[in-house]
């Protein structure tokens, strides 16, 4: 199996960049909450700290009688402010349903443009057919000052101590921060800012009572026309990308994700396990039956597959085992009683000719024995499971002359025709399994043939084949699959007269299997007679996950190697 493929259907490597792609992702999401979130909060706290000072501009407008004073005024408010104001038709700009609806709660609306990097602000006058507007390009300390002279002039229409403390608590409603009026000795300031206090001008403080940014703020001090007190404006907190209790929702929101993502990974894990689990069960409570569904092509999938292969192996193992003692017991009953009948005959007779006579027939059923018990230990060798295999190229032109002279050998009235490939075609094999293949199933057709045999090899298409041909009267199509069973014979010209046990034909599938292949018998379109022919991958697997009952059909699911 080449390493991508085997990198591929690794359950730990798909774990784990399963684990990394989950991580990547949910970094990825919780950046976009993040920046989405903070999107909205930056431009609800805009809109909040530009309400309450567009609100003041607003009703200063709103206070002048004339439309020369009210350019006049709006034009030191834009000196001040360090942005041109101007007043224009709300009719002129199409504004959304949300800042429809913000203009008739009285709040401003901010619209930020981030390519240009400028911020366009607007607040409806109480005429409701104009609206208020400025463009600022950053937020300075000469607005925040501004921000504190409007309020001045605002209070300026309130001549009493109670007057200007009530008009303080209205504006609180527009502001996102506490108005005060306070006496100056109790606002800790020191003799710096108590003088320019006392010069009319605009005290800024910045406070910043913890390393954490989430507590920085300023305040802002306005000098008062009431003597020894002050309006304190704040404290304002500054705007933070990254507070704690966002921090701590995104960690908790990650986390979830995380796990999410890990359960979705592990949980086909486990449900695989429990399958296999399930199919373990049932397999110990006696039911060989019993299969795993394999999903997948992981390592819990030929897990899955194994098992499946386990038990059907298990199964078949039982099932031979059952029809060898039952093939076994009924075979040796034969020569077993011919040897009790000789012995018999040579307690009876006297005569020297008729005992060795019935010594001869004593010996060949014991060689027929020895031939018996060889085959069966050969067949249950290859029936346990895998044997060890000395895979190695094999030159099938030396091969097949080798099984011809063989043949020739055991002196039969039959023709052996050779018609071996190039002597350059090689197979991967194990030549000794590849010759008792070969060298069976010569015998085999030896036993039906009429005239002429025929064996043959090659490589076609990426697999090897070795074929064995006779001129008999071959085998019905209905009864083809049967002569590979053990012990098995057919009813027609195929008879106990023509010899074998019934298991030459069963050990020659058994190999094929092992070699990863697979064994067919049909009609010689030459001869007339069977053809058998094993045909194998030139490299053959060292492992099979399955294996078949009759014929040795592959498993239904094979993997990539």
């Amino acid at each position: 199996m080449s390493l991508v493929s085997s990198l591929k259907h690794s359950i730990f490597v798909r774990i784990y960049a399963g684990l990394l792609i989950v991580c990547l992702c949910v970094a990825l999401f919780a950046q976009l909450l993040m920046d989405t979130i903070n999107k909205e909060r930056v431009q609800s706290y805009r809109e909040n700290m530009a309400t309450g000072a567009f609100y003041l501009v607003g009703e200063g407008i709103a206070r002048q009688d004339s439309e020369t004073q009210r350019e006049y005024w709006l034009s030191d408010a834009s000196s001040l402010f360090g942005s041109t104001f101007r007043i224009i038709p709300i009719k002129e700009v199409d504004f959304s349903s949300s800042e429809q609806r913000r203009f008739e709660s009285d709040e401003t609306v901010v619209r930020y443009v981030d390519q240009l990097n400028y911020t366009d602000v607007y607040h409806r006058l109480p005429d409701g057919e104009s609206v208020l507007t400025v463009r600022i390009t950053q937020v300075t300390e000469q607005q925040v000052r501004a921000m504190a002279v409007f309020l001045l002039d605002d209070m300026s229409y309130y001549t009493t101590l109670s007057a200007k403390r009530a008009r303080l608590t209205e504006l609180e409603e527009k502001f996102p921060f506490p108005l005060a009026l306070k006496g100056v000795n109790t606002l800790n300031l020191d003799s710096d800012q108590l003088a320019r206090l006392r010069r009319d001008e605009v005290v800024i403080l910045f406070q910043d009572t913890n390393t954490s940014q989430s507590n920085s703020s300023i305040r802002i001090i306005v000098p008062s026309e009431i003597s020894d007190m002050a309006i304190s404006m704040g404290p304002v907190p500054l705007f933070n990308w990254f507070p704690l209790n966002l921090i701590i929702s995104m960690v908790l929101i990650s986390m979830f994700l995380i796990s999410l993502g890990v359960y979705a990974l592990i949980f086909p894990l486990e449900r695989k396990l429990q399958l296999i689990q399930v199919g373990v069960n049932e397999v110990s409570r006696g039911n060989l039956d019993s299969r795993v569904q394999v999903i997948g092509q992981d390592e819990i999938a030929r897990l899955s597959a194994t098992f499946n292969a386990m038990t059907s192996h298990i199964k078949r193992l039982i099932e031979s085992q059952r029809e060898l003692t039952r093939a076994v017991s009924h075979e040796l009953r034969t020569p077993v009683a011919r040897i009790r009948f000789a012995v018999d005959m040579l307690a009876d007779t006297d005569d020297e000719d008729s005992r060795f006579t019935q010594r001869d027939f004593i010996d060949e059923d014991i060689e027929s024995l020895n031939g018996l018990i060889d085959e069966i230990l050969t067949y249950a060798k290859l029936e346990e499971g895998s044997p060890k295999l000395d895979l190695e190229p094999v030159n099938l032109k030396e091969l097949i002359e080798q099984i011809v002279r063989e043949t020739n050998a055991l002196g039969k009235d039959i023709k052996i025709v050779g018609k071996p490939p190039s002597s350059k075609v090689t197979a991967v094999a194990d030549r000794r399994y590849l010759h008792r293949v070969i060298q069976n199933l010569a015998g085999n057709a030896l036993r039906y043939a009429e005239t002429t045999i025929v064996i043959s090899a090659g490589v076609k298409k990426g697999d090897a084949f070795v074929s064995v041909e006779d001129d008999g009267h071959g085998i019905p199509e209905m009864d083809r699959e049967k002569v590979f069973i053990p012990f098995s014979r057919l009813d027609d010209s195929r008879t106990r007269a023509s010899g074998g046990y019934g298991l030459g034909l069963s050990i020659v599938s058994r190999i094929a299997f092992w070699f990863s292949g697979s064994m067919k018998v049909d009609e010689s379109p030459d001869l007339g007679g069977a053809r058998f022919v094993m045909t194998w991958p030139i490299k053959p697997l060292t492992q099979t996950i399955a294996a078949d009952q009759i014929t040795q059909e592959k498993s239904d699911r094979t993997f990539d190697s």
